[in-house]
């Protein structure tokens, strides 16, 4: 049999994300494809660097968390002309650890976290619609 958590100790785990990548972590959108584990070195093009909220999750309830507040952001100057985001990091704030990663798509795309527009040029606008965790072992 698999281990299954009660929903308090999934809410617990994934308050603790939060907690340990503290306030002020940085979102960055990459071109491609996500390297194979966070630890590996970033690949593509970065296409957004933008500091998160200071309480950039919301509570987590039912075994999933989700963003909290606005996150919208503008393309970086080397993000070229409607270049397509791949995929995503979260880093710590001093950015030396890449703590999340997962694919990123249009809202309704189906991917890790999607944007209402992944085509990205420079100086654009990009807003973040839908970004969630959600524990396992339920």
């Amino acid at each position: 049999m698999a281990l299954q958590y009660s929903v308090t100790v999934r809410n617990a785990q994934l308050d603790l994300v939060e907690s340990t990548l503290s306030t002020s972590p940085k979102l960055r959108l990459y071109s491609g494809s996500a390297p194979a584990t966070c630890a590996a070195a970033a690949t593509g093009t970065m296409l957004i660097n933008m500091t998160l909220p200071s309480d950039w999750m919301a509570a987590a309830s039912a075994g999933s968390k989700a963003l909290s507040g606005s996150w919208t952001m503008t393309g970086d100057a080397g993000a070229g002309t409607g270049t397509a985001a791949g995929y995503f990091r979260v880093w710590d704030s001093g950015v030396t650890t890449a703590h999340i990663q997962g694919t990123v798509t249009v809202t309704a795309g189906g991917g890790d976290m999607t944007l209402d527009n992944t085509s990205i040029a420079s100086g654009q606008t990009v807003t973040v619609t839908t970004f969630t965790l959600t524990a396992g072992n339920a």
